[in-house]
């Protein structure tokens, strides 16, 4: 190899690295034409891609239901309220027409045989004149003390203890009474027993309707 000249040497060195490029041509083309080939086909079949086609199903029935979807509250046709019946003359009164109240005597201490007495009046607010019935069982006004019920109007009342009666629009109608110290019963017992000294309280009731409270003493 000594005997070789330096022209040998590098014609052998040539030849080795175009071997070798030769070789990475090879290697470079075998990928290339494997990437392109069936086999990355089916690679990209196999792997999902990012952004699917929609179903046409699912679609339909998505179309299919925003077609057919119920309006929001705010997008359906607002119902209208049938007019309310004007109210005619003559009819009973509704309770939302009346005003009850009570008025005590002068005195909140009764002494002796002093009796309290009270007044009652009932007045129509409504557009037209009603009627009510003012009856001592349905216009009841009551005693108490505590939980105790000393004394009604209901109570013991002759006849049908009805009482109808025309109410003209602000017009009050007034009932003046006077209590006479006693218990009143739903027997009727003939000599009903006497209140005791004590703190009362009176009020008016007419249906759901009830008065201020009344609130007195006896001595």
């Amino acid at each position: 190899m000594r005997g070789d000249g330096p022209d040998v040497y590098w014609r052998r060195r040539m030849s080795v690295l175009v071997a070798v490029l030769v070789v990475v041509a090879v290697v470079a083309w075998a990928c290339s034409s494997g990437g392109s080939g069936p086999e990355r086909t089916s690679s990209a079949q196999s792997t999902p891609s990012v952004a699917p086609a929609a179903d046409p199903l699912l679609a339909g029935l998505r179309t299919l239901a925003m077609g057919t979807a119920t309006p929001s509250p705010s997008q359906a046709t607002p119902k209208t309220s049938p007019a309310a019946r004007p109210r005619r003359a003559g009819e009973m009164c509704t309770e939302q027409d009346l005003v009850l109240s009570m008025q005590g005597g002068d005195e909140k201490i009764y002494a002796g045989d002093a009796q309290p007495g009270f007044m009652v009046t009932l007045v129509n607010t409504g557009p037209v004149m009603c009627k009510a019935d003012v009856g001592p069982r349905t216009m009841e006004v009551r005693i108490t003390s505590g939980a105790d019920r000393i004394w009604s109007t209901a109570d013991c009342v002759s006849g049908p203890g009805t009482d109808v009666t025309e109410l003209q629009r602000g017009v009050p109608y007034v009932r003046a009474l006077e209590w006479d110290r006693r218990r009143s019963s739903a027997d009727c017992r003939s000599t009903p027993a006497t209140a005791l000294p004590g703190t009362y309280v009176a009020t008016v009731r007419l249906g759901k309707l009830r008065s201020t409270k009344g609130v007195f003493h006896l001595r």
